[in-house]
């Protein structure tokens, strides 16, 4: 067959293809008819705090990019990239039916509660502005700004030596025999590679020590009431340095120049950030962890998820906050396509959606949307033929249709569930109400 006559088949393939997705998608729409969305997002792009004396300044010779915020602060490509996610949304909730075009909320149908961060109070209003391009939506926020509201706040509010010692168990399991030192030895080559990377060994800070040994030094968790699972030894500073070089990868369009010199394939960056998702994981994935710290934010999904009067909830906190809440749901293990955030991608969104059907019952999808590597490198639009990377979540002990669909009443149960496991854990290891005010 000859070129121009095989680009014309594949191009007719593609389209042909495109419209049978459309048609299916509407006859979706037209069987489960979505009646509220609630979203928990984790803010986008940030930047890290790489000044003179901070680890990131000091622990590398080379010159970290230029970001464009104060520390910790989104960045000026983390607010266009969650506009264009906000507009996709807009797209994606009107071409459903759940919103008219360039709606206008009435009071009590939109509902946007960030905490009292920079960057998820900006992540809410750059979303917000795709979202609802005509409308001022207000973002609620219960704490003093620049700190952690008690909901998205990921800390122990209860400990005991038993529940320390257990819950620290259960995060070495993943070690294996070895334990801690098991879950160090397996990160040993990303380690090295990071190192590699960022010439650490041509650091003076890292050659005296000052930094410690990312090779050979003992990984030990800090479990503290009233604050968050803690870590000290190589993998934690290994993860501050790698979640900064990812960072640096999306804000930077040359390759070369984001690994500081160096020639990186996918597979390579995907080595690294395994760092920052092995640290997530041992914080807050372990059960008797996650169902500790994320206890009010299950609360507050499970509310948004039964507000008759709701469209729409969008919850903006970290990576933190949907790690601890999918392990509490006890959601399935995965490893999320074409991001080399295969746990908690920046940006991404815990979506909970509410469709009715024909035969009078709730039905619901639980799936994560995220800007795949592509889209953010690229600042690219997206649309209903171009849309964001979407990822169907398993849940425990309930099953979907043969449309793809868990019941609503499954999905509230399984929330539910997560909800009583902390009293149940207050209750084994015995813990009184007058216990946990004293700590508050």
């Amino acid at each position: 067959m000859k070129p121009d006559i095989m680009k014309k088949c594949l191009a007719l393939a593609l389209a042909l293809t495109l419209l049978l997705s459309a048609s299916a998608f509407a006859e979706e729409a037209k069987a489960y008819p979505l009646k509220r969305v609630v979203v928990l997002s984790r803010h986008n792009i940030r930047s890290p705090l790489s000044g003179s004396g901070s680890l990131l300044g000091d622990i590398t010779p080379h010159d970290w990019f230029e970001w464009t915020s104060n520390p910790s602060e989104l960045s000026l490509r983390g607010a266009m990239l969650e506009t264009l996610m906000g507009q996709y949304f807009r797209l994606w909730l009107e071409s459903e039916g759940l919103f008219p075009d360039n709606y206008r909320p009435e009071e009590g149908a939109v509902r946007f509660y960030a905490n009292a961060k920079q960057r998820t109070l900006a992540t809410s209003r750059y979303f917000s502005a795709g979202l609802f391009p005509v409308a001022e939506i207000p973002v609620e926020c219960h704490a003093e700004y620049d700190t952690m509201d008690p909901t998205f706040n990921p800390v122990l509010t209860f400990l005991t030596d038993e529940y320390a010692e257990d819950a620290i168990a259960q995060i070495a399991e993943s070690g294996g025999a070895a334990g801690l030192e098991g879950i160090h030895a397996g990160l040993l080559e990303a380690i090295e590679l990071l190192m590699d990377v960022t010439d650490m060994d041509e650091s003076e800070a890292y050659r005296s020590g000052q930094f410690g040994n990312l090779l050979e030094d003992p990984t030990a968790i800090t479990l503290e009431v009233g604050r968050e699972p803690g870590m000290t030894g190589p993998i934690r500073n290994a993860t501050s340095v790698a979640d900064a070089l990812t960072f640096q990868y999306y804000e930077m369009a040359d390759d070369r120049a984001a690994a500081f010199g160096h020639d990186l394939t996918r597979e390579d960056w995907l080595k690294i950030h395994s760092i920052v998702d092995t640290y997530t994981e041992m914080l807050f994935g372990a059960p008797l962890i996650s169902a500790n710290v994320a206890h009010p934010l299950l609360q507050e999904i499970r509310s948004e998820l039964t507000a008759d009067n709701r469209k729409f909830s969008f919850l903006c906190g970290h990576d933190s906050n949907i790690a601890s809440v999918l392990s509490a749901l006890g959601a399935e293990t995965y490893e999320l396509p074409n991001t080399l955030e295969p746990r908690t991608p920046i940006g991404v969104k815990l979506v909970f959606e509410i469709h009715s059907s024909g035969n009078g019952e709730d039905y619901a999808k639980v799936r994560l949307i995220y800007q795949n590597t592509e889209q953010l490198r690229g600042l690219i639009p997206l649309s209903l033929e171009n849309p964001p990377e979407s990822f169907d979540i398993n849940l425990p002990g309930i099953e979907r249709n043969a449309d793809g669909y868990y019941r609503l009443n499954d999905v509230l149960g399984c929330l539910q569930n997560a909800i009583d496991t902390y009293d149940s854990l207050l209750e084994e290891y015995s813990i009184e109400n007058d216990e946990m005010d004293e700590a508050a």
